[in-house]
C-alpha cells in the first residue's frame, strides 16, 4: 500500500521555514496478526513539537531526520487482524509511541491503541478533553492554586491552553487577564470566554503599563505560555506568595542564541513566589480525574472552546509554522 508522509528534513535554524519538511512516498508492509492498520483524521500541532525538531535532550526524544514528524491524532480503522478493533472504529495511539506519523496510513499492534467515543467531536480529544485541557486544569489546580478573589493572569491566552485556563480562573471566583496578540483575539477572550480584561501585547509598546493598568490590585497567579518580555513586564507586578505555573516559552523557542533578560530571583526571593515548570505527563497518573471533571464543566456551560482547523494533509507543516506568528485561536488541527 503505497502512503505519503511528511519528513524532517533539515534541522531548523531560528523559525524553521518550508524547506526543513519534505514530503515523500513509501509502501506500507502487509498487515500481520495482531496489527491495525489506521488513516489518520486530525492531526494535532504543538508549539512543543518545535523543540523535537533540535537534536538535543529533553522529556521527549527529539525528531529525526528524514523520519516521519509525529503528534498527537485521532484515525479511523480501515483494516485489522486484531479482535479488539473493526474498521470503522475511531481511536488513538496510547504508550509507548503515544503519537501519529504524519502519514496518509500506518500500521499499529492493536496494544498500542485505544477506541474513543465518536459521539463526542473527535477534535475535543485533541484540545479541550486532549493534552491542551489537561495542561490548563493541572497547571491551574496544582501549582496555580487560584483563590477566590485573586488576579490570574495567563499569557498566550488566546490558545489552546489560554483559554481554558483563563475559564477555570473564572470558576474558582478569580479575575481573569488574559495576554495575546491582535485586536481580534482580544476581542474573542473578553466577549466569547468573559475574561475580565485581555492586553493586546502587539498594541500595547509598554507592556509594563499594560499590566499594571489591568491588574491594579497586582498578579497571584501567572500562567507562563510565552516567556521572553512578556513575562519579564508580568515579573513586576507578581504579588507575595504568587504562583507561576511555568507551562511554555514559545516566545523564545526560535532563538539561535542564549537568550539574556532581567534577572527574576531577586523577586522570587523577596516577595515569596512559587515559580514551578512542569509537561502534563507528570500528571498521567490523574488523567482521568482531570478529563472527568473538564467534561462536567462542560456539560454544565462553564467552560467553551474554539480551535483553528486547517484542512489538508499537506497543510500541516504550513499549520506548525503558524503557531509562531499567532495564526491560530484555540487549538489548532489539521483535518486529513
Amino acid at each position: 500500500m503505497k502512503i505519503k508522509q511528511i519528513l524532517l528534513a533539515a534541522r531548523p535554524k531560528g523559525l524553521p521555514v518550508a524547506e526543513d519538511f519534505k514530503t515523500e512516498t513509501a509502501t506500507l508492509p502487509e498487515l500481520q496478526p495482531g496489527e491495525v492498520l489506521v488513516k489518520p483524521l486530525y492531526l494535532s500541532v504543538d508549539p512543543y513539537m518545535r523543540g523535537r525538531m533540535n537534536d538535543t535532550r529533553s522529556y521527549i526524544p527529539p525528531f529525526q531526520v528524514d523520519a516521519p514528524i509525529e503528534s498527537s491524532g485521532v484515525a479511523e480503522v480501515t483494516a485489522s487482524k486484531a479482535d479488539q478493533f473493526k474498521p470503522g472504529d475511531k481511536v488513538m495511539s496510547t504508550a509507548p509511541r503515544p503519537f501519529l506519523p504524519w502519514a496518509t496510513a500506518a500500521i499499529f499492534p492493536a496494544a498500542h491503541l485505544r477506541k474513543v467515543d465518536d459521539s463526542i467531536p473527535l477534535t475535543h480529544y485533541l484540545g479541550l478533553l486532549g493534552v491542551p485541557g489537561l495542561t490548563a486544569y493541572f497547571g491551574m489546580v496544582d501549582i496555580g492554586k487560584p483563590k477566590p478573589g485573586e488576579t490570574v493572569v495567563v499569557s498566550g491566552a488566546a490558545g489552546a491552553v489560554g483559554i481554558v485556563v483563563g475559564q477555570i480562573a473564572k470558576i474558582m471566583g478569580c479575575r481573569a487577564v488574559g495576554i495575546a496578540g491582535g485586536s481580534e483575539k482580544i476581542k474573542l477572550l473578553t466577549d466569547t470566554f468573559d475574561f475580565d480584561a485581555a492586553i493586546d501585547y502587539k498594541g500595547n509598546p509598554d507592556m509594563d503599563s499594560a499590566v499594571a493598568a489591568a491588574c491594579p490590585n497586582g498578579v497571584d497567579v501567572y500562567f507562563d505560555n510565552v516567556g521572553g518580555d512578556i513575562s519579564d513586564a508580568v515579573a513586576r507586578h507578581l504579588n507575595f506568595f504568587a504562583r507561576v505555573p511555568l507551562c511554555g516559552q514559545i516566545s523564545l523557542y526560535n532563538s539561535t542564541e542564549v537568550p539574556v533578560g532581567p534577572r527574576i530571583q531577586p523577586i522570587l526571593v523577596t516577595r515569596s513566589i512559587l515559580m514551578q515548570g512542569f509537561i502534563i505527563t507528570n500528571y498521567a497518573s490523574r488523567f482521568g480525574e482531570g478529563v472527568k471533571q473538564l467534561a462536567e464543566w462542560i456539560k454544565a456551560g462553564k467552560i467553551k472552546y474554539t480551535e483553528t482547523i486547517e484542512e489538508g494533509f499537506d497543510r500541516l507543516p504550513d499549520a506548525l509554522l503558524g503557531l509562531f506568528s499567532g495564526k491560530n485561536s484555540g487549538k489548532m488541527i489539521v483535518k486529513v
